[in-house]
């Protein structure tokens, strides 16, 4: 596949990229030759390959909730800036 100077013109467009007519060409020419690398691929026997929709395995996803001890409410308010019924107080971001 061969990319023109009017297929860099429009992903430049998109990226809102100003681009000289010299980095055009040298864009055209680098992103062809990627492609072309990236069709290799479809040279490839893929028919013994199983589907993934992950390339490693995905192992403890997720675990069991535990109640673990933490720091006492006491200790926790000592390092507020403000509190107001055993609750840290914060100012109001909404009106």
């Amino acid at each position: 596949m061969s990319i023109t100077i009017k297929d860099v013109e429009h992903v430049a467009a998109l990226a809102r990229l100003e681009l000289s007519e010299q980095d055009k060409e040298r864009f055209a020419g680098q992103l062809s030759a990627i492609l072309k690398y990236a069709e290799q691929l479809n040279q490839l026997d893929t028919d013994d390959v199983e589907p993934t929709s992950h390339a490693m395995p995905l192992v403890n996803v997720m675990r069991e909730d535990t109640v673990r001890p933490s720091l006492p409410i006491d200790k926790v308010l000592l390092n507020a800036p403000d509190e107001e019924d055993g609750q840290i107080k914060v100012p109001a971001v909404l009106e």
